[in-house]
């Protein structure tokens, strides 16, 4: 291919880019918070997560705003790990409509004269019109600019002799197959589009410029490429949102070992049955390999959506104490077992509170590095799930007390979450204050004292030993204030240094009040009943 045709190409995949980003956007934007309420709402299955995610990226045309949003609410705890699967896979399935719309309309009806009127028609809309309307004319001007990439790309490639070289990439041969895998990796890799490369392929085969086995050898890499964006996405994420990650990774991976072993069958059969069809439109038989693959992968995968969980989950093992790691998806049948997992999760977040708490305290003893605030966040809000699904069921006591306990104490847990939160400067000025070092020393003394008794479930002991200590807590709190003011009245304090320190008074009351009642529900919880289900080993604050 000579410069100017290469230049002609280049330009052709940068308005395809722009095209798809600017459809990508707008389609988005026109979803808003019903992309968000599709996905939570259909993933009670795998094989309804499955459907909705297909459908939304068929819709989006983007694989990676269904896989990127995904992981978001895993991260944020809106969805379980396991849960998320079914739209993992089901985008795979979606990602391939965007194949069928170009070989379709890009390359077969040819529709390149009818875009510029397009483009106009949806620039006036966006710059005219207001809402949804100005994003249908920023959808439609995507749309045309993209097909207008893909005219220009036909135009490049047509008679101007092979984009990729045989020798050096040769479809015949297993070398030059994975070769060509390879390729197809990096070049999604580089322009974070599965879409553009898939396009570019279908493109240059219909150009004459690749045959099928090329063509298909670098659709499998650009499957395996698309799985970045999501890498990206749960850098630095919570554990669940990794996994998540983790699994669209191997999943993809599985799915192109799979489709690289099977593609010298699916090319003899071709040549065999469909000789004359594949010669005259060749682009639909990439298509139909690049869908057909990504259907069987995820057939031979949904029915083992658990297992396959099970297995990513020892790739990505939690930390010792993770909270939320053993509960089931969906709770057990079993309401009474369900419940001791339930009860073994909040177990383990009260733990890594207490050990919060010492640290922002400033005792020095521990072991181990409390569990970031955002992850026990969103473990915090897997459990409100799980109790939730419970909650539906029809129960009888005394399982319908235990549930209604085990919500106060996960309510209390929430909050001593947020108490938490605000430890930075709180806590700092509790360290400081001499006249607050009493009070400190209670608080870390009674946290020595709960560690053992709670990872023991000595739930009686955990419950008097916390309320005595909220109870001494709350009789000082009104001293305390009282002398405050006195000093600020008298000059001693300034007026922002006592409102500091009436704010770390009130902080410690809170943190005692809610250990209190997190011990008295749980200790409620455990005199209601249990299965049997052995505690997870977890690690004590201290």
């Amino acid at each position: 291919m000579g410069g100017g045709a290469a230049i002609s190409a280049l330009g052709g995949l940068g308005l395809f880019l722009m095209g798809m980003t600017v459809m990508s956007e707008a389609l988005r934007e026109l979803a808003g918070s019903r992309l968000r309420a599709w996905l939570l709402r259909f993933t009670r299955t795998p094989w309804s997560g499955a459907l909705i995610g297909a459908a939304t990226t068929a819709a989006l045309q983007s694989s990676s705003a269904t896989t990127v949003a995904t992981v978001g609410f895993v991260q944020a705890g809106l969805i379980s790990f396991p849960s998320s699967l079914g739209i993992i896979f089901g985008a795979n399935v979606g990602s391939t409509g965007l194949g069928w719309l170009v070989a379709v309309l890009g390359l077969k009806l040819n529709l390149a004269a009818l875009m510029p009127p397009l483009i106009a028609a949806g620039t006036c809309l966006r710059l005219l019109g207001r809402g949804r309307w100005a994003q249908v004319g920023f959808a439609l001007a995507g749309f045309g600019v993209l097909f207008l990439g893909i005219s220009t790309l036909q135009e490049a490639m047509a008679g101007h002799g092979l984009l990729l070289q045989p020798q050096r990439f040769d479809g015949a041969s297993v070398g030059g197959r994975f070769q060509l895998l390879l390729l197809g990796l990096l070049t999604t890799v580089i322009t974070q589009s599965s879409g553009a490369g898939v396009a570019t392929a279908l493109t240059a085969l219909t150009a004459g410029a690749i045959d099928l086995s090329q063509a298909a050898a670098l659709v499998i890499g650009m499957d395996v490429g698309t799985t970045i964006t999501a890498q990206i996405a749960a850098f630095g994420a919570n554990l669940s949102a990794r996994r998540t990650a983790a699994a669209h990774l191997v999943f993809n991976l599985a799915t192109a070992v799979m489709a690289f072993l099977l593609l010298p069958a699916y090319l003899s059969l071709g040549q065999r049955w469909l000789a004359g069809p594949i010669a005259a439109d060749p682009e639909f038989a990439l298509t139909a390999f690049h869908t057909g693959f990504n259907l069987l992968g995820v057939a031979l995968l949904l029915p083992f959506t658990q297992p396959f969980a099970r297995l990513i989950q020892t790739l990505l093992p939690a930390p010792e104490g993770r909270a939320a790691d053993d509960l089931d998806e969906p709770p057990s049948a079993d309401t009474r077992r369900a419940l001791d997992l339930a009860q073994a999760a909040q177990q383990r977040a009260l733990l890594e509170l207490m050990r919060h708490l010492r640290q922002s305290l400033g005792a020095s003893s521990d072991r181990h590095r409390a569990m970031a605030l955002d992850e026990l966040e969103a473990d915090l809000v897997r459990i409100e799930q799980f109790l939730d699904q419970i909650h539906l069921r029809r129960l009888e006591e005394p399982d319908a007390q235990r549930l209604l306990h085990l919500l106060h104490s996960l309510d209390h847990l929430q909050r001593l979450q947020e108490r938490c939160e605000e430890e930075p400067e709180r806590a700092s000025t509790v360290r400081q204050s001499g006249a607050l070092q009493k009070e400190r020393h209670e608080l870390l003394v009674t946290l020595e004292q709960l560690g053992p008794l709670v990872e023991t479930r000595q739930w009686q002991e955990v419950a008097r030993c916390s309320l005595a200590t909220s109870q001494s807590l709350h009789r000082r709190v009104k001293p305390l204030r009282q002398g405050v003011m006195a000093q600020v009245a008298s000059g001693e304090v300034e007026v922002e240094e006592a409102s500091q320190r009436l704010e770390a008074i009130r902080w410690l009351r809170r943190v005692s009040q809610h250990l209190g009642r997190i011990s008295s529900h749980l200790e409620a919880a455990a005199r209601g009943g249990a299965s049997g289900v052995p505690p997870r080993p977890v690690m004590s604050p201290a």
